[in-house]
């Protein structure tokens, strides 16, 4: 029998996600999210550095399709408090209507496990902040 190797249990990964705008994106996530960027001028790249270390790489694609799923998901303590302050900053939340996670006035979608509002970066990629409740 062959013992199974744990080839990437210990390596670093980081995501990635398109745009079709790079100058667009950086504006976004910089000012209106209010997070850290930086760019690779060589590479024509943006990295996106999040809470524990964590980064993202953001790149530009010419026939770029938005993402049909979340590409991110930030985690707040209040979600009200957050909608509310991304709103402040021209931030269009979504409206859903399907009776699994639809959402209500203040656009947000809450459930039993998880209370979450969705929004999209200047690229369409569509993105959330989340609150998730104690069991």
């Amino acid at each position: 029998m062959i013992k199974a190797i744990s080839m990437f249990k210990n390596t670093p990964a980081f995501s990635s996600f398109s745009v079709d705008d790079l100058e667009k994106a950086k504006q976004f996530y910089s000012q209106v999210l209010q997070l850290e960027v930086t760019e690779d001028k060589v590479m024509g790249l943006l990295h996106l550095h999040l809470a524990e270390s964590t980064s993202v790489l953001i790149y530009p694609k010419p026939n770029h399709e938005p993402a049909t799923f979340t590409i991110l998901n930030f985690r707040v303590n209040n979600i009200d408090e957050a909608v509310r302050e991304l709103k402040s900053r021209n931030v269009i939340f979504e409206n859903y209507q399907n009776p699994a996670y639809g959402t209500d006035e203040n656009h947000i979608s809450r459930n039993p496990q998880v209370d979450v509002a969705w929004f999209k970066d200047p690229a369409s990629n569509i993105l959330s902040v989340l609150q998730e409740k104690q069991a």
